[in-house]
C-alpha cells in the first residue's frame, strides 16, 4: 500500500467502520463531502482511500449513486449441490427462514407429472422467506408429495434446512437437483418481501430434487434478489 499519510488515515478509519459493521451489506456510504469533512481530509485524499478499499472489494462504486458496501452474495460452488443453509454457513453467515405458508393441498397436473404421483394427490406446499444474518435474500416455494414426507405438514421449519429435515425426519436424503435459472424483475409484493424495489432484478431458480435412486422428492421455485445470488456451473464440451 502506497497511500500518503492523510489518505492512509482515512483508509484506516473506513476499514474500522466496515469491520465493526457500521454499514450493512448493500447499504450506501455517506457522501464524499460528508466523509472528507468527518476525516478532515480533502476530497482527492478521500478518493485515494476509497479507491484502495474498492481494489480490496470492500466497497463498490456507482457512478450516479455513490459508494456502497457489496451485498452478501451466495452461490453453490461449481457442480456442487448445496442447500441454502449450507451456502450461508459456508460463508460464516446465519441462515434464517420465516414460514409464510405451510399446508396440504391437491397437486396440479404439472406437479403430479414432475413428482410422479397421481393427479390431484395431496402435496405439502411450504412458502418461506430465506435470509442471511436477518437480511432477506430469497422467497422459496417448495412442493413435496404428502405420501413421501407426511411429517413435513406439521414440522417446525423456522430457521432450519429443509434438506436436513427431509433426511433426518423423513429418511429422504437429496442426491441430485435438476436446476434452471432465469432472469426476471420483482413485482410489488415480492419486492416488499425481499426489501428491494418493484422492478428490481431477480433470479428465479426452478428445481426438481431426487433421491439417489431417482425418486423425485420435491419441486421448488426460488426467487433471489439479483444482487445477492450467483449461480456457478462447470460446462464441458462433448468430444
Amino acid at each position: 500500500m502506497t497511500l500518503a499519510k492523510a489518505a492512509l488515515y482515512a483508509y484506516q478509519q473506513l476499514t474500522h467502520e466496515l469491520d465493526v459493521g457500521m454499514y450493512s451489506p448493500g447499504s450506501r456510504l455517506p457522501g464524499e463531502r460528508d466523509m472528507s469533512t468527518r476525516f478532515h481530509v480533502s476530497r482527492a485524499t478521500l478518493r485515494a482511500a476509497l479507491a484502495e478499499l474498492e481494489g480490496e472489494q470492500r466497497i463498490v462504486r456507482s457512478a450516479q449513486r455513490g459508494w456502497f458496501v457489496p451485498a452478501q452474495v451466495i452461490g453453490e460452488p461449481p457442480s456442487t449441490l448445496q442447500s441454502f443453509t449450507e451456502m450461508a454457513r459456508a460463508r460464516g453467515l446465519r441462515p434464517t427462514a420465516q414460514v409464510l405458508h405451510q399446508a396440504i393441498r391437491p397437486s396440479s397436473l404439472d406437479e403430479s407429472e414432475r413428482l410422479r404421483i397421481a393427479p390431484t394427490s395431496p402435496v405439502i406446499q411450504i412458502d418461506r422467506l430465506r435470509g442471511m444474518d436477518g437480511t432477506p435474500v430469497c422467497f422459496d416455494v417448495v412442493v413435496v408429495p404428502e405420501q413421501r414426507a407426511p411429517a413435513l405438514s406439521t414440522a417446525n421449519l423456522t430457521d432450519v434446512s429443509l434438506y436436513e429435515v427431509l433426511q433426518d425426519m423423513c429418511g429422504l436424503p437429496i442426491h441430485r437437483s435438476a436446476y434452471t435459472v432465469m432472469a426476471a424483475v420483482a413485482d410489488q409484493t415480492l419486492a416488499k418481501l425481499l426489501g428491494t424495489s418493484a422492478g428490481a432484478p431477480i433470479l428465479i431458480g426452478e428445481e426438481t430434487a431426487y433421491t439417489a435412486d431417482g425418486v423425485p422428492v420435491l419441486i421448488g421455485v426460488n426467487r433471489y434478489r439479483g444482487d445477492a445470488y450467483r449461480f456457478e456451473a462447470d460446462l464441458y464440451r462433448r468430444p
